[in-house]
């Protein structure tokens, strides 16, 4: 019999307990998939605040044993520090990328602890090196931006804030520190400071020093740009362009600014130093302007200027004539031509010089020479003309020689990587000063880079400052008794250095200028210098100003040389008697401390800037 199911007599629906189970377990799964979501998200939240708001702003990017450096991600700078925190010795603002947001640094160099590199959205290239091999107390960084694309300007900036620098090139209105100085962004060469006045000159080096105890050092032979800004900073920037040039420099920490210049500084020059002929020392400088256009008038004008000193009880000291009245000697006995035929030096053709032969001359040259000049005529007709600066055709072997004017007249230069033209010139040289009996020999107008000055791309060996580094050697090869007008790595070498011309007044293109010229020649190591003469050379007046000439006198006297373009007699017997006094007390200095003391300083390579080794020091002590 069938089993029947009784049915429910109330109206209201039966409910399984299967279904109910059901519906709860789809809301708990609804509520905890959105719990997940929120977690994630909060999660999510979490570490992109840990990444780009709760990140420190400093990172250690490189260390050494007692100092590193840090990147500020949000000033966008390098800041070398010791390890503790406690000294900031630099700070150096990274201009090339202003408007990046940089959260967080990467090491690609994570292998090497002593190494950090990181491209910047490949735009350029950072590399960070710790370099070894220097003393207890000293440690180095190397730094080098490399450019990923032609075109790119990179650009460092040194902060000047809570910090001294010293050191880099002359200016025309030298400042002590160069943090009061302003300077445009340029080629860091040398420029000849009387057609450039706001260029870097006459004494240059890739060397600056910091009063925390730091040296920037730039990379040689790679082209470089300097600026500063005053009170503010001094920037490194790369040229713009299609060789993707680097821009390389190295960071330096010592115990102070003088254990940092006496490590890094005294490697300036490799080389052993030598010394020049110090005679010069005791002896004033007689710049002779006597005008003359012949060899007959000059040899009188010289041998009347002599007696007169004689007469005024002043010192005989050096007569120093410039280059047109050099080559008025030198064309009238015929030693401007040392490869031609014999018969050129023939007696009919020579002078006797016995007027100018007993005085202590000084004869003055530059490795320009007039195309209209005899001399550069016959250098073309003998086929000589590889012995000049020349433009060279991409078609044929021709070669054209530069342009360029010197002293008003349309000339060329002196091709000095050809050793036939510098063994000519050398030649000319050393016959020239044999003749008139000179005692020193100037060189001049090695400033400067024609190439460059005429937008064209220097051949190889005359990039930057290589022309005057190779006119120094060549003036070296002549002896000690050389004065060259520039120098840059060339401290080592046995030269007097020219000071450049100051303007006849009491601002820091005259009389301010002579004391932080002195200093910074001084830091480079170029301590046998010869400043501009008393009074300035750059003034249309013949007389400066009694004041101004008696105090310029009174500061030259403690310096190595003191020389004179304007005659004391010109004024009156005050500055006669001035003179004679001040040249007494030259004397006595230069016989009593400069032998004593600059000499055996400079022989053993040692710095002599915080106290020059002209001022007599009573104490010893940091500077």
């Amino acid at each position: 019999m069938p089993h029947t199911r009784p049915r429910n007599p109330s109206p209201i629906p039966e409910v399984t307990w299967d279904s109910g189970f059901k519906e709860m377990n789809e809301t708990w799964k609804g509520a905890i998939a959105c719990l997940g979501v929120a977690v994630f998200f909060v999660m999510t939240i979490g570490i992109i605040y840990w990444q780009v708001v709760d990140q420190p702003n400093k990172n250690w990017i490189v260390r050494g044993s007692t100092s590193g450096l840090i990147w500020e991600r949000r000033s966008h700078s390098l800041i070398l520090q010791t390890l503790s925190e406690e000294k900031t010795v630099v700070e150096i603002d990274v201009g090339n990328f202003p408007d990046m947001e940089l959260p967080f640094v990467k090491n690609l160099c994570w292998l090497n602890k002593t190494e950090f590199c990181y491209t910047w959205d490949d735009t350029a290239d950072l590399k960070i090196s710790f370099e070894p091999g220097f003393s207890v107390g000293t440690e180095c960084y190397s730094i080098r931006w490399t450019p990923l694309h032609c075109e790119l300007t990179l650009k460092d900036c040194f902060s000047m804030t809570n910090i001294s620098w010293y050191g880099g090139a002359s200016v025309s209105a030298q400042r002590w520190p160069l943090n009061n100085m302003n300077a445009k962004s340029q080629p860091y060469i040398i420029s000849n400071l009387n057609k450039n006045p706001i260029g870097y000159g006459p004494v240059l080096e890739r060397y600056f020093l910091g009063s925390t105890g730091v040296t920037v050092t730039i990379a040689p032979d790679v082209p470089v740009f300097l600026s500063v800004e005053s009170n503010k900073h001094f920037c490194l920037e790369s040229p713009s362009s299609i060789d993707m040039i680097p821009l390389q420099y190295m960071v330096c920490i010592s115990q102070n600014i003088t254990s940092a210049h006496q490590e890094v500084g005294s490697q300036l020059s490799e080389q052993e130093r030598r010394l020049p002929n110090t005679d010069i020392l005791g002896l004033p400088i007689w710049k002779y302007y006597g005008a003359a256009d012949s060899a007959a008038k000059l040899e009188r004008g010289l041998r009347s200027f002599f007696n007169r000193l004689k007469r005024h009880h002043l010192g005989a000291g050096l007569i120093a004539i410039n280059e047109h009245s050099t080559m008025i000697l030198s064309n009238a006995d015929h030693t401007h031509l040392p490869g031609t035929s014999r018969k050129m030096h023939s007696p009919r053709h020579s002078r006797d010089l016995s007027l100018i032969k007993p005085l202590k001359l000084s004869i003055t040259l530059s490795p320009y020479i007039s195309i209209s000049s005899q001399l550069f005529l016959m250098s073309l007709q003998e086929g000589k003309e590889n012995y000049w600066l020349s433009l060279h055709s991409e078609f044929d072997s021709y070669s054209a020689p530069l342009l360029t004017t010197w002293k008003g007249q349309f000339s060329v230069r002196l091709n000095v990587t050809s050793n036939a033209a510098v063994s000519w010139y050398l030649e000319r040289v050393s016959l020239l000063q044999q003749k008139l009996g000179a005692t020193y020999v100037t060189f001049e107008g090695g400033e400067g880079n024609m190439f460059l000055e005429q937008a064209i791309h220097p051949p190889r060996g005359l990039e930057g400052d290589k022309y005057i580094c190779i006119l120094a050697l060549m003036a070296s090869a002549l002896g000690n008794s050389t004065i060259i007008s520039a120098g840059t790595r060339s401290n080592h070498l046995p030269l007097f250095v020219q000071m450049s011309s100051l303007q006849s007044d009491w601002s820091y293109a005259g009389l301010k200028s002579i004391i932080p010229s002195v200093l910074h020649y001084s830091l480079l190591g170029y301590n046998f210098f010869i400043p501009d003469a008393v009074g300035g050379t750059l003034t249309n007046e013949f007389l400066t100003d009694e004041e101004l000439y008696i105090r310029w006198l009174q500061i030259v006297t403690f310096l190595p040389v003191m020389s004179f373009s304007t005659p004391p007699w010109v004024c009156c017997d005050d500055w006669i008697s001035i003179s004679a006094k001040q040249e007494e007390n030259k004397a006595f200095i230069h016989s009593g401390l400069m032998k004593a003391s600059c000499i055996p300083l400079t022989q053993m390579s040692a710095p002599v800037f915080m106290k020059p080794c002209y001022i007599v020091v009573h104490a010893e002590g940091e500077w």
